[in-house]
């Protein structure tokens, strides 16, 4: 039953990955959560190995994702390259903060920004038609933010670099598919942190690298892969307002869900 569980909630994350450019963990990290603490792994870790294994199916799902928005050539390329550098710092640093802080007050912060940005997309874009992508100090700045909460809460990125990237009048079709790619520095930065973090780390279930399930990795990332390339195919066809629509209420959902706690 946990194993078909596991499947169903890699084929749904994968389908959001490709859809939304996410990488699944909003749903992916509570529901291995609760299957953890079905088997009984101690509170202690947790959540570290929830997050921890979410990062890795991340990296799995990324590169599928990356693979089909990459058929109708929808990733800027040159936006990933600028973000990168502080993506990969941000990424390795969530990882090395989630060992040493409760998120609490993180979590409303974040919880009430979704809402926002939620907001914004949903009943109207005051975006400037000059606003454009800060240079790039300013891309190292945000990708840092973007890749230290992410990896913190063991998501892909993308309900924070969509927003970011539309804010900078990248259009919504195009700031999906480089979300996806963005994901994947995001997840196999975290997934390094929590390895290192969880090294010798007792109470941990069986078969963990670090703080990285592999019995619950493989289980997802069978469906999740398979499934990214069709969430990516609905995108594209999807007109932009309604995939703009779609993300905001998305994310209104993600804040309620983040503030709830």
């Amino acid at each position: 039953m946990e194993v078909i569980i596991l499947v169903g909630m890699g084929a749904v994350a994968g389908t959001l990955a490709g859809l939304l450019g996410i990488g699944g963990g909003i749903i992916i990290v509570p529901v291995l959560a609760l299957v953890f603490k079905s088997q009984g792994i101690h509170s202690d870790v947790l959540m570290h190995v929830s997050i921890g294994t979410s990062l890795a199916t991340i990296v799995v799902t990324s590169i599928s994702s990356i693979r089909a928005h990459q058929k109708h050539r929808a990733i800027l390329w040159p936006v990933f390259k600028k973000i990168t550098p502080g993506i990969i710092c941000g990424g390795l640093l969530g990882a090395m903060l989630a060992k040493m802080i409760a998120g609490d007050y993180l979590r409303i912060m974040f919880g009430l920004f979704m809402l926002m940005v939620a907001a914004q997309m949903i009943f109207g874009n005051t975006t400037s038609p000059h606003r454009q992508l800060p240079r790039v100090p300013g891309m190292i700045f945000f990708g840092a933010l973007i890749g230290t909460i992410s990896s913190l809460m063991g998501v892909g990125g993308g309900s924070m670099s969509v927003p970011f990237l539309t804010w900078c009048n990248i259009t919504i079709r195009n700031a999906i598919a480089t979300s996806a790619a963005i994901g994947l520095p995001i997840a196999i930065a975290g997934v390094a942190g929590f390895i290192i973090t969880g090294w010798g780390v007792a109470n941990r279930p069986q078969w963990s690298l670090g703080f990285v399930n592999f019995p619950a990795f493989f289980s997802i990332v069978v469906a999740s892969t398979l499934f990214a390339p069709l969430g990516a195919k609905i995108s594209h066809r999807i007109s932009p307002h309604r995939l703009k629509l779609f993300f905001g209420y998305f994310l209104l959902l993600l804040s309620a869900k983040i503030l709830y706690g």
